[in-house]
């Protein structure tokens, strides 16, 4: 996995590079290097590339990019957008051929448009993490007639060196005129700024570029990035002699009259996740529905009353019946009615400890909420999955708050309750009792319909009744779901998808993972691999 870092975290590891002996000049020529291979293997570089550099050293990473380029075949413009100390990587770049113009020398832009006009590929390598201010003439007016070029021309290649200029690489703020990528290549690990909002609509594709600075340790807090190839080494094997009960039983415990699809999204999640054996739980009023829409799973009949409801003592029952099952999942689509509390509160908050982990979604955690100090009751691993809502409702805050911090909101609540934490929407928090967070690279508006949470459930069940701690199975759970999402979006854009077409996807998306296809997420690159021939 990748770590989150702020820029305080990224100055210490520089810091630490040139103890070691990797200076700063080394790791701008492994920059240049990452973001020059790149940008012509991904980008399609045509005939034009324009640089914008600033006078940091992100600008010095664009210039080794640039005199790459030019090497390679490319006719590559410099503009420097803010006075530049002459230095060594600016002559290279120029004796390489590349044409260089100082914005002063240019009042009127005339020349950044002649550029702007015959370039197939920006690199906008002018202020990377080190600023934060709102941005200033001139650099306003560039960035400007950037955006101008490419609402001109879409399919004019933007590519931003570590952040998209004007945006804030902790916070995650971004001034009106900040660039907007195709792509970002940020250098090292990925920055806290990538995964919030409004930044990260202007970072693009992520693509996390190794320059070979030493790793070091740092705080416990800091957040990790979840990615493909972490993923790839804990997704369960599947030997050739596995039968059904090789790949776990799941028990759902989900659907109400007015939440049938709930119980239908959970258990195909469980199954297409590869759970080997799903069993539903539900009222006597919704079981011919689902036992004709879920022809894969199995059913039990749970004790009911006169009218149709759990009966008094059905949390018991199911305890008993999960002796047969290796992971419970209950909550979604359950109902908010007296009796669906009740059997929430037998099943999950008894004296003695669940006899299988546990994911708790939706209307459960509803009726956890209610109860003064639930999570002192609840005995055994779980996995919680709450949407910002109902995580608001479980802490006793506002949804503002949650969404003001969500990674601290997250940490919080799991090492309050003692519980693995999902915080879900875009960049899913998943958190650990003790206090390690993981954050999911995707956020996708395909996935912002009903019953996509269902869903995700149904996957982390799977996962747990395979055998996988709760907050790995929480972490690959969520990640899998993403690059699903990611699949549909890629099929059917961002609108009119549903969370049935998650189903189909999910097992491609760990197909994908294994076999190393572009998934999504954060794409890894290095300076050691192959530039162009």
């Amino acid at each position: 996995m990748m770590r989150a870092l702020s820029t305080q975290q990224i100055r210490r590891l520089e810091q630490g590079a040139e103890a070691a002996g990797v200076s700063t000049d080394t790791l701008m020529e492994r920059a240049g290097l990452a973001v020059a291979s790149w940008a012509w293997r991904a980008m399609r570089v045509g005939d034009g590339v324009l640089v914008l550099a600033g006078a940091g050293n992100n600008g010095g990473d664009g210039l080794v990019a640039a005199r790459h380029l030019q090497t390679w075949g490319a006719r590559v413009d410099i503009y420097l957008c803010t006075p530049r100390t002459p230095d060594a990587h600016l002559a290279s770049a120029v004796e390489a051929g590349v044409q260089a113009v100082d914005a002063d020398d240019d009042p009127d832009q005339a020349k950044l448009r002649a550029s702007l006009r015959t370039a197939s590929v920006i690199v906008d390598a002018v202020l990377g993490t080190g600023r934060a201010r709102p941005l200033a003439e001139p650099l306003r007016s560039i960035l400007a007639a950037v955006a101008d070029e490419k609402a001109r021309r879409p399919h004019l290649r933007v590519l931003a060196v570590d952040v998209p200029s004007g945006v804030d690489a902790d916070t995650g703020a971004a001034d009106p005129a900040s660039v907007t990528a195709d792509v970002t290549v940020t250098l090292g690990e990925p920055k806290t700024g990538h995964f919030r909002f409004p930044a990260a609509d202007h970072v693009g594709r992520l693509v996390a570029a190794d320059i070979g600075i030493p790793r070091q340790t740092l705080e416990a807090s800091t957040p990790h990035i979840v990615t493909a190839s972490w993923v790839r080494a804990q997704l369960p094997p599947r030997s050739r002699q596995a039968h059904k009960g090789s790949f776990g039983r799941v028990l759902a415990v989900a659907g109400s009259d007015a939440y049938v699809g709930a119980a239908y999204l959970a258990c195909m999640g469980a199954a297409r996740a590869g759970a080997g054996y799903v069993t539903l739980v539900t009222p006597p009023s919704v079981r011919p529905i689902l036992a004709a829409k879920l022809t894969e799973a199995t059913h039990l009949a749970p004790p009911v009353d006169a009218a149709g409801d759990y009966a008094p003592g059905v949390g018991r029952w199911l305890r008993d019946a999960l002796d047969a099952y290796d992971a419970l999942l209950i909550g979604c689509g359950l109902g908010q009615n007296a009796a669906a509390q009740a059997l929430v509160r037998e099943a999950l908050l008894s004296p003695s400890a669940l006899p299988t982990p546990a994911v708790v979604d939706a209307d459960a955690l509803n009726a956890l909420a209610r109860v003064p100090a639930w999570h002192q009751r609840l005995r055994g691993p779980a996995v919680v999955t709450p949407h910002p809502g109902e995580l608001a409702r479980l802490l006793g805050c506002s949804v503002a708050a949650i969404e003001a911090d969500r990674w601290g909101s997250a940490r919080a609540a799991a090492q309050r309750w003692g519980v693995v934490v999902v915080l879900k929407g875009p960049f899913t928090a998943v958190a650990s009792p003790q206090g390690d967070l993981r954050i999911i690279p995707y956020a996708n508006p395909a996935l912002a319909t009903a019953g996509t949470g269902d869903v995700l459930a149904g996957v982390v069940a799977a996962l747990l009744a395979q055998g996988m701690p709760p907050f790995d199975a929480a972490s690959v759970g969520a990640f899998l779901h993403g690059a699903a999402g990611e699949l549909v979006l890629r099929q059917m854009g961002d609108r009119g998808a549903l969370a049935s077409d998650l189903l189909p996807a999910l097992p491609l998306a760990a197909k994908a993972i294994r076999e190393r296809a572009p998934i999504g997420g954060i794409e890894e690159t290095s300076y050691l691999e192959p530039g162009p021939p």
